[in-house]
């Protein structure tokens, strides 16, 4: 018997721990999505308990919680104490036997802080404890973790109206060996022309622009200014959360309708949304080639389910879930037309639900070329960031496409403890070609799979992206 997270966690056989040891685990990390706070990282925050660090804004921690019966005040409440807080997780993860938070929980704990104890009723006072007197450690600030992890490089989400001054800042007068942090581009507040809020965003685009919007065409200037800037700051990524891709027809004329209609606070037709959307983002891809940049779609997510909830809280909480979209041949559409026009940049397609893997990995194919991997397919993205979800999403690139491109892992969080992620990741990978190799399926040449492990564990995305 295998004993729980040892140092060949998940690795089954001697090449998988021959190819993660000495070759995955070795590698920096490039997290080119995620959703760190900026100033937390200028600033390289100091944390004042592990509750902070953990639970704070980890919405995947609180539906498990949740679901376990705990109160919402131990999820999201301002008047209970970091210590309940932690006491009612600590309660709640012997109950997430089998899901990806188990294995996640004991990762963080063991390669951050080196507890290899599991964290339960028992455990949580002593582990509390102890995590809070590491945290008052100088190597243990946002900075410090991310150093730890080597991080080498890692991409925020930043809105078009953010000033970037945290990037800005932190540019100058961050050391050598500090990670980089580059802005990526999200303008999906521009892109939601049916939200009550619509009218007043473009209004904050105009004043950080300096561009008077009066019509779309205007709108479309104030956001290449906004790119251009982001650009100086040395973004090169822009990323798209949409429930789907769009291919209605439109003209000018209507979109320029379509918008006069959203600033007077007028109700669109479900039609009229769908034009703008995929106006919209024809123009934001057709931007992002220009400036040889690299686009990301995030489709497949039903979110803010719970109205109540959203009222309450607000979005990203933790109310969010896998949506079915038929939405082949819109993505079709959407990839060739940009192709037809030579304005398809790099690009990577991310669904958040698994039964569009095959659907996406053999879209890749139809419009490659130029480049090694141009069109991506995502690593297993939210809820299939687990090992199932990312066996799938590999399997499927595998047998459709070519796996040895693949850009690997990212860990779309908000949390300086997600960075095993990565580690998880990489060893779900080397067990899957370990497991290949030990049944024939693969020869055994470990200069070619330690490269290929190597590759996309790091090299491929050094090579893509171009940050730097």
């Amino acid at each position: 018997m295998k004993q729980f997270n040892d140092d060949n966690f998940v690795l089954e056989t001697e090449v998988a721990q021959d190819l993660y040891h000495n070759h995955a685990a070795k590698m920096p990390i490039i997290d080119y999505h995620c959703h760190l706070i900026p100033e937390m990282v200028a600033n390289d925050h100091r944390f004042k308990s592990i509750t902070e660090l953990w639970l704070g804004g980890d919405h995947y921690k609180w539906r498990a919680m949740r679901t376990n019966g705990v109160d919402e005040k131990y999820c999201t409440g301002k008047d209970t104490s970091d210590w309940e807080k932690f006491e009612k997780w600590a309660e709640t993860v012997p109950y997430t036997f089998r899901n990806p938070l188990y294995h996640w929980t004991h990762l963080e704990l063991k390669t951050a802080f080196g507890i290899t104890k599991q964290l339960n009723p028992k455990t949580a006072r002593e582990i509390f404890d102890e995590c809070n007197e590491k945290l008052k450690q100088p190597e243990f600030s946002a900075r410090g973790l991310m150093k730890h992890y080597n991080v080498e490089c890692v991409c925020t989400t930043d809105d078009p109206v953010d000033d970037l001054h945290n990037h800005i800042e932190y540019a100058k007068h961050k050391a050598q060996d500090d990670p980089i942090m580059i802005p990526a581009w999200r303008p999906d507040k521009a892109m939601n022309i049916e939200k009550p809020e619509f009218p007043k965003y473009v209004e904050q685009l105009s004043n950080v622009s300096g561009v008077s919007i009066t019509k779309f065409a205007d709108m479309v200037d104030a956001l290449q200014k906004r790119h251009d800037f982001f650009a100086e700051q040395g973004s090169k990524l822009s990323d798209h959360g949409i429930e789907e891709f769009y291919d209605e027809e439109y003209t000018d004329s209507q979109i320029e309708t379509i918008f006069e209609k959203a600033m007077r606070g007028q109700q669109l037709s479900q039609m009229e949304v769908r034009q703008f959307k995929n106006c919209f983002l024809t123009v934001m891809a057709e931007m992002d080639a220009d400036a040889g940049w690299t686009q990301q779609f995030h489709y497949g997510a039903i979110r803010d389910n719970n109205t109540a909830m959203y009222n309450q809280l607000g979005p990203d909480t933790g109310f969010d879930s896998i949506g079915e979209f038929n939405t082949a041949k819109a993505m079709s559409h959407f990839l060739n037309k940009l192709n037809m026009k030579g304005k398809l940049t790099r690009t990577i397609l991310y669904t958040l639900n698994p039964c569009a893997n095959e659907v996406i990995a053999t879209m890749l194919g139809n419009f490659q070329g130029g480049e090694p991997g141009k069109i991506q397919f995502g690593s297993g993205w939210w809820f299939n960031d687990q090992m199932d979800g990312m066996i799938r999403q590999m399997n499927a690139l595998s047998v459709l496409g070519l796996l040895s491109r693949f850009v690997g892992m990212l860990t779309d969080s908000r949390s300086f403890l997600s960075y095993p992620r990565h580690e998880y990741f990489r060893r779900i990978l080397c067990n899957i070609l370990g497991n290949d190799v030990e049944k024939g399926l693969l020869p055994y040449d470990m200069e070619i799979l330690g490269r290929m492990v190597e590759d996309i564990s790091y090299n491929n995305a050094r090579r893509y992206f171009k940050f730097y």
